[in-house]
């Protein structure tokens, strides 16, 4: 009876976590893009929480500067978009094209004329905001 308590009560915390998170990453979006959870695992008695997470862009969008509190591994699904990361050149993505971006390293989007959709796993903090804003 303990062990199946102690199930319940893990698995509130993380369905109140998932919709905490969802809220989170909501409300860190703006104008021209749109931020969808699909899945938050926390590792206990660790920092780091793995999170992935479905960006959609509309056409011609652009997701701002901004900076990530851990490592960003993301794949271009649709559409195609120029990804520009502090001290690299830019990058013209494609459908089926990935990239990785390390912790704290500013960088922005820009959306051709069709909608993208790019699928972002991000191992962070848990205790940060998912995205900050990063000054020019």
């Amino acid at each position: 009876m303990v062990k199946r308590r102690g199930f319940v009560a893990c698995a509130i915390c993380a369905a109140v976590g998932l919709v905490g998170s969802k809220t989170e990453a909501d409300a860190q979006g703006a104008p021209g893009f749109t931020r969808k959870m699909l899945q938050k695992i926390e590792y206990p008695g660790d920092k780091y929480a793995c999170v992935l997470i479905e960006v959609t862009i509309e056409p011609n969008g652009i997701v701002a500067r901004h900076t990530h509190p851990g490592v960003e591994s993301s794949y271009l699904a649709s559409g195609g978009i120029t990804l520009s990361v502090n001290g690299q050149p830019d990058r013209v993505l494609k459908p089926g094209d990935s990239f990785q971006i390390a912790p704290e390293v500013p960088h922005a989007a820009k959306n051709g004329p069709e909608k993208s959709v790019v699928v972002a796993s991000y191992t962070v903090e848990k205790d940060k905001p998912l995205a900050s804003p990063a000054p020019e």
